[in-house]
């Protein structure tokens, strides 16, 4: 091209960095609340710069200046669906390219915000991707609801009573992610009880523990950096600890319960930096004894407490663990034996992932893990018994899910991508269902694993959610953030082509195409792979047979990625080459 193109003649920076910023705070509806991708682009400015490469800059500046205020209002979130504005857009693309839609790459699409907004401004556009489970949210972004969102008749059996649906996708994506909870609840609803007066649990609060070193103590100490359970500006609720004996014991006390003892700091937990401290004689043991203890299986998990929401009521309440409710815990666990086998022997592979977790060694990207350090060897050490339980049951019912439409002569093609769906929001729940959540106190809600840092990292206490429950996030919920997404993607009539490859060896001839846009790995930042290898396992499992060109490998390919790890041949030196 020899003329120049707006991006290289001007561009709002200030302006579209602060929608973009603005944008992060959207939780519904947006591309980010499908599936979590690291360093996911916001949508403003990918649409922005996508358009202003596309089109040639004008010598007037009258029309210049017009142009900026132009990409400022088409980059706006509320814009998105601007059906007017965006058309404009494309008209002005296709006139800069002689009448026919660009041919747009990105070669390394990720989450797929910069293929999105070129798919939207009318481009032709090729998404491509090395790892499978972000060529799995592609395809659940770029090409499903564009190729099914709209589509009518798939299957009249997949209709929702009489009504003539306008996005069958949309609705058997709903109705299928209902008859997998249905199912689940009716094999798992038993471990998740409610209380006589009628309370469904959230969840239950775990420590983690180990013994006191000093011999003439060998107390259970329960790990947790702090003792609350809420801590509202009107709601301040914590387990206060108090030695029997030489066990440590609790009380609930805070706003609704008994009084907070003046001397109680609910701030000074047990441990800090794998550092220690036994409440019962107050000796400290060392990060490396701590550390040593995990990796010896000489750590327990002690349940201390029940989160419970009533139907009728508003707002959470808070009780001790019981001698029932860990019962009904070695229930799930012997069901977890039986149900394990079964599956076992029905799939020919351990429906628990046993694929060994990231070593956590070495400098940069690697020191993003630290699970090994504490005896989780394999993901499926991520999880408790019942988690295991749960998750391994609404497998099975995603893959029963895709038997059944086949069953009910749906297109095989279709069933594929409803099944897409399902799985995801299965990723989701198992982001929620680890035993690397946490209970943020301020806002009463579980905290998923990869909340605020791109690393998976040791938690000394976690919250065990009630997937079943109907609340927060349990899987109905799940899907129905799964199905808010679609509002902006349905709307595109185009769908690209997703493509999984690496970026050096692109399965397109030379000159092919008009325009890259991409924004590749930052060196050491991300260790994309080993963080997406959390999802792949689980992925396999529910979806691998349907898409066997995605998930033969046992883990993630790794051989090819751009990114710096000092365990590689050559180590950071060789990644800045």
């Amino acid at each position: 091209m020899k003329d120049k193109r707006l991006i290289e003649v001007t561009f709002p920076v200030k302006e579209v960095s602060k929608i973009s910023a603005k944008e992060k705070n959207i939780r519904h509806g947006h591309i980010s609340t499908l599936h979590i991708w690291w360093t996911r682009k916001p949508l403003a400015s990918s649409r922005a710069t996508n358009f202003a490469a596309l089109i040639p800059a004008p010598d007037d500046p009258v029309e210049l200046e017009k142009k900026r205020q132009f990409i400022i209002e088409l980059s706006k979130w509320e814009n998105s669906l601007n059906q007017s504005l965006l058309e404009k857009a494309r008209k002005e693309i296709l006139e800069a390219n002689g009448g026919v839609p660009p041919k747009v790459l990105d070669c390394f699409a990720g989450g797929g915000s910069i293929p999105l907004e070129a798919l939207r401004l009318g481009c032709e556009t090729h998404a491509v991707e090395y790892n499978p489970v972000a060529v799995l949210i592609l395809k659940c972004t770029l090409e499903y609801p564009q190729k099914y969102g709209r589509a009518q008749n798939i299957s009249s059996d997949l209709k929702l009573g009489s009504q003539k649906s306008t996005n069958p996708l949309l609705d058997d994506v709903e109705k299928w992610g209902n008859w997998v909870l249905k199912e689940a609840q009716e094999e798992i609803g038993n471990f998740y009880p409610a209380d006589e007066d009628g309370s469904i649990p959230v969840g239950y609060y775990w420590m983690r523990t180990i013994s006191c070193q000093n011999p003439s103590c060998s107390a259970e100490i329960p790990l947790t950096a702090n003792f609350w359970l809420a801590k509202k500006e009107n709601k301040k609720v914590a387990l206060y600890p108090y030695i029997y004996g030489k066990k440590v014991k609790f009380k609930i006390v805070g706003t609704g319960y008994e009084k907070m003892p003046k001397d109680f700091d609910p701030e000074r937990g047990t441990v800090s930096r794998a550092v220690a401290i036994c409440p019962v004689c107050g000796s400290t043991i060392d990060d490396k004894t701590t550390r040593r203890l995990f990796q010896e299986g000489k750590a327990g998990e002690r349940m201390v407490a029940v989160v419970l929401h009533h139907p009728e009521r508003s707002g959470k309440t808070y009780r001790l663990a019981t001698e029932k409710d860990m019962d009904v815990f070695k229930k799930a666990e012997h069901y977890l034996e039986k149900k394990r086998q079964e599956l076992f022997d029905k799939w020919g592979f351990d429906p628990v992932p046993d694929e060994p977790t990231p070593e956590g060694k070495g400098r940069g990207a690697e020191r993003a893990f630290s699970v090994r350090n504490y005896g989780l060897n394999t993901w499926g050490e991520l999880f408790n018994s019942r988690q295991k339980l749960a998750l391994i049951t609404f497998t099975e019912k995603v893959r029963q899910a895709y038997e059944k439409m086949i069953e009910e002569r749906c297109d095989a093609e279709y069933a594929k991508a409803v099944v897409g769906y399902l799985s995801i929001a299965l990723d989701k729940l198992v982001m929620f269902t680890s035993s690397n959540c946490t209970w943020k106190v301020d806002t009463t809600q579980v905290i998923n694993a990869f909340v605020g840092r791109q690393a998976l990292q040791m938690t000394w206490d976690y919250f065990e959610l009630n997937p079943v429950s109907g609340i927060s996030t349990s899987y109905n919920n799940l899907i129905e953030v799964i199905i808010d997404s679609f509002k902006i993607l349905h709307g595109i009539g185009l769908s690209a082509t997703v493509t999984q490859s690496s970026a050096t060896s692109l399965p397109y001839p030379d000159n092919y195409f008009d325009a890259v846009f991409t924004d590749p790995p930052y060196y050491d930042n991300v260790p994309y792979s080993y963080l997406s290898d959390f999802f792949y396992v689980w992925l396999k499992r529910s979806l691998g047979d349907l898409y066997p060109e995605l998930f033969t490998t046992p883990l993630t390919p790794k051989k090819d990625e751009i990114v710096a790890y000092s365990h590689n041949k050559g180590g950071f030196e060789a990644g800045k080459k």
